[in-house]
């Protein structure tokens, strides 16, 4: 039996064939790869092109009222003698009576702190113009809390009778012993009032209103907590303690559906 193998230009011809088919087959493919990346942008664009969720944002206030339980009263001693010796000495005497006074009214110590301790030089002016040291006035202010209020005009008269001329009342100040719970009505009533605005804003819209997106508080303000000054020359004062309120504020943005 004879094999006959095929020429070179046979086989010449058939590689040249097989190149051609393939080009055929691969001719489609190349434009459907070529267009995925203009569909993928297409689909971007699109999802791009979706508008944003409209929001809206408000500022609730809320204030929230009690009766004080608690006076806060500013007193202190002072004394002016020749030398700083005998200053500090005065000084301490009269801080011994405020001290003792107020603890025969009742007042824990955990509710008496010092403030500040002073010890300066007293300066008189001379005929040739010169400052002289002529003295030196030594002081001490406490902060002292009452917590029967009823009592407060009754402790300072006390304080004023025992330390003398050496006395000092500053004033006085109403506060709750705790604001927390005060604090907290505040804040319900801010956030409903925000809820009550974003509501309003989302009806005048022709919206209904979403879900919260954010929330936030600001800092609580006590107004009116101001020092009361007092008369050092009355043995009892009569006192209007009034309310302590509290505000707050939150601001909140709401999703408009």
């Amino acid at each position: 039996m004879t094999i006959r193998r095929p020429s070179a230009a046979r086989t010449a011809r058939l590689l040249a064939a097989t190149a051609v088919l393939g080009g055929l087959l691969a001719g489609p493919a190349a434009p459907a790869l070529a267009a995925a990346p203009e569909r993928a942008a297409l689909r971007t664009s699109a999802r791009d092109a979706e508008p944003a969720t409209a929001t809206v944002t408000v500022t609730g206030n809320g204030r929230a009222a009690a009766a004080p339980d608690l006076a806060i009263l500013s007193a202190g001693v002072e004394a002016t003698r020749p030398t700083a010796k005998e200053a500090m000495a005065a000084q301490s005497t009269g801080a011994e009576a405020l001290l003792g006074v107020l603890h025969r009214q009742g007042i824990a110590d955990r509710d008496i702190r010092t403030d500040s301790l002073s010890l300066s030089p007293v300066y008189t002016q001379t005929k040739d113009g010169e400052s002289k040291v002529t003295g030196y006035q030594a002081g001490q202010s406490f902060s002292v809390k009452v917590r029967d209020i009823d009592r407060t005009g009754q402790v300072i008269g006390a304080v004023n009778d025992a330390t003398g001329s050496t006395g000092r009342i500053n004033g006085v100040v109403f506060d709750v012993a705790d604001p927390s719970a005060l604090r907290a009505k505040a804040r319900e009533a801010a956030y409903r009032d925000a809820y009550d605005k974003a509501s309003q804003h989302a009806r005048l819209s022709g919206h209904r209103l979403g879900r919260l997106v954010s929330l936030s508080e600001g800092e609580s303000v006590r107004p009116g907590l101001g020092t009361t000054p007092v008369s050092a020359d009355e043995p009892g004062v009569p006192l209007a303690p009034g309310e302590i309120e509290e505000q707050v504020t939150v601001s909140a943005v709401y999703e408009l559906i």
